[in-house]
């Protein structure tokens, strides 16, 4: 998907988060200018012409097929956001392995595969149910009881207004139907992947210095790379806002 292909700077690849959204990058890709090409990678499934694909070998290898036939071995810069990332770090082993010349590596807000695991995605949920809840209690505590009823039928309604605005800008039933598959298929390929080395040097974007100690241990990411180096975003910035404005300059 040529999201920018004008210039002639080393162009730049990049695989979206788990559920194969490329345009993910609109922003950092304004900011980098007009003379960085940028491609984004589709993996199969997106359009519901192909199956998902859920294994990360087998989705680096269907990426490393079309940048071979388009670029040759030229040198390139790899990027993956979020899920994406793994299968970026597995597309530039086997583009090293094919001949290419891989200058860079860029993980963005990218979790380590263990994350993916059952166990520890339970766990995730049950820890943010809890933090949710306590800071429901502490809000109750600080309030006399006369007030706990309009304090929840407010937070029920903030609750709704929420959702409502999120479904409004959601895409069409039917391309979330094919976001799901891809998903899914890309979550499962996670959770199998165990990756190698790669030889040359690798970029670790954190959205900001507290994702550090999150269950996505991102800068574990550094025992797989010979020259690795770890960028930190602003305090506040997430991984569901790290490529959107005002971030997206930051981080370009």
């Amino acid at each position: 998907v040529p999201l920018q292909p004008r210039g002639f700077q080393t162009p730049i690849f990049g695989i979206g988060g788990h559920n194969g959204d490329v345009f993910c990058y609109r922003a950092l890709v304004r900011h980098l200018g007009s003379e960085q090409p940028f491609y984004g990678l589709q993996p199969p499934g997106a359009d519901g012409q192909a199956k998902p694909l859920d294994r990360v070998e087998d989705l680096a290898a269907y990426f490393a097929a079309q940048i071979l036939a388009f670029h040759g071995t030229a040198r390139c810069v790899l990027a993956g956001f979020c899920a994406g990332g793994g299968i970026a770090f597995e597309l530039a082993l086997q583009l090293q392995r094919a001949g290419s010349a891989v200058s860079y590596l860029a993980l963005f807000g990218a979790p380590y595969p263990r994350r993916y695991g059952r166990l520890r995605m339970m766990q995730e949920r049950l820890d943010n149910e809890y933090q949710r809840w306590s800071r429901h209690a502490l809000a109750l505590a600080d309030r006399p009881p006369r007030e706990w009823q309009e304090y929840l039928a407010t937070k029920k309604r903030d609750r709704a207004a929420r959702l409502a605005a999120e479904q409004s800008t959601e895409p069409s039933d039917a391309v979330l139907k094919l976001r799901s598959k891809v998903e899914n298929a890309t979550v499962a390929a996670m959770r199998r992947y165990s990756p190698g080395r790669f030889t040359g040097r690798m970029g670790i974007f954190v959205p900001c210095r507290d994702w550090i100690h999150d269950y996505d241990e991102p800068l574990r990411w550094r025992a797989h790379s010979d020259a690795s180096e770890e960028h930190f975003g602003p305090v506040g910035c997430d991984r569901s806002n790290m490529l959107r404005e005002p971030h997206g300059a930051t981080l370009a």
